[in-house]
């Protein structure tokens, strides 16, 4: 007789050669038209499942978790973060939580890039207009749509763990000036590389950088960690992108700071209620605004995919899954 092969209960749709490999090794329910699980259907996968493939858009909460089925004992998430799971509660009732780690750090960081650069040199206005005019205007001219240089800029990094140091590298090779705050200073190799400035006081750093990237994960420590008060520590010329998580900045302290004139611009790819957009923020020509799509790469999705399969057949088969979550760490 072949053992029973587990069954995997994925909550969205995921690449195709990932969701072939997972039909291959386990008894997998997938999400065919890609619709975001509700309330009800979730704690009906965690009643029935042997595993649950969450991702990042679906809360795994205690009240959930309370209702979950004999089988359940793994919880492999699609996704780096795990701020939707209450990974405690879920260690308490014996099940493990996996994540992907590291798989985003470079599509992560070409976006904050590209933010840090499209929102100085205000590109996306300047593509909004030629395509809002049918492509007539009025030609170049020494003081039409004039940003403001990168070069010899100061970005302050909130965050300096795998994304954050990837970031730095390449906003060296950008000409800016790194500055940032984490709880701890980075290694001394890594900081002499980076040719970085440490900043143990959140507070002192901000109003010294032209540029802040966000790069640090949502934690009860990190909630509205850019608040009213911080943001007015910023100067009126500076700008704030966030790829990271939307509830590290008081988003309405936000808003309010653009709309008075207080800050220069913002790059956005978060927010604080996705996938609800605040429309204050679509109507400021200073901000832009994308729709979570930094780790949004076909190699990286497949990366990430292979990372919960591993973990998933490394766990079946009685051993520690190589990137097991452990609150203790988070």
């Amino acid at each position: 007789m072949t053992a029973r092969k587990p069954l995997v209960i994925v909550t969205r749709k995921l690449p195709e050669t990932i969701e072939a490999r997972m039909s291959e090794l386990f008894d997998a329910r997938l999400n065919a038209d890609d619709h975001p699980m509700t309330a009800a259907e979730l704690v009906a996968a965690i009643k029935e499942a042997d595993v649950l493939v969450p991702t990042v858009t679906d809360r795994i909460d205690a009240k959930l978790l309370a209702q979950v089925g004999p089988n359940l004992r793994l919880i492999a998430q699609f996704g780096t973060g795990v701020d939707n799971i209450d990974v405690e509660t879920a260690r308490r009732r014996g099940i493990t939580v996996t994540n992907t780690p590291g798989v985003l750090t470079e599509d992560t960081a070409d976006m904050t890039m590209a933010l840090i650069l499209a929102v100085p040199r205000r590109v996306a206005e300047g593509a909004r207009y030629l395509r809002d005019h049918d492509g007539n205007w009025p030609g170049w001219s020494p003081t039409w749509m004039l940003g403001r240089r990168i070069t010899g800029k100061r970005l302050g990094i909130i965050g300096m763990g795998r994304i954050g140091q990837a970031v730095a590298k390449r906003a060296r090779a950008f000409g800016l000036e790194i500055h940032y705050h984490n709880r701890k200073p980075a290694n001394a190799v890594i900081e002499k590389e980076l040719d970085a400035t440490y900043w143990e006081s959140l507070d002192e750093m901000l109003p010294k950088v032209d540029i802040v990237s966000v790069n640090c994960p949502h934690t009860p420590a990190t909630f509205h960690l850019l608040n009213t008060a911080r943001l007015k520590l910023l100067r009126p010329d500076a700008y704030i992108v966030n790829t990271a998580r939307g509830e590290v900045i008081d988003e309405n302290a936000l808003i309010r700071a653009l709309e008075a004139g207080e800050l220069a611009g913002a790059g956005l790819d978060v927010y604080e209620n996705e996938p609800i957009v605040n429309p204050r923020l679509l109507k400021l020509a200073n901000v832009v605004s994308l729709p979570h799509m930094s780790s949004a790469t076909i190699e990286g999705r497949i990366e990430m995919g292979g990372k919960v399969i591993v973990n998933i057949k490394t766990f079946m088969d009685g051993h520690r899954p190589p990137d097991r979550v452990i609150p203790a760490i988070m």
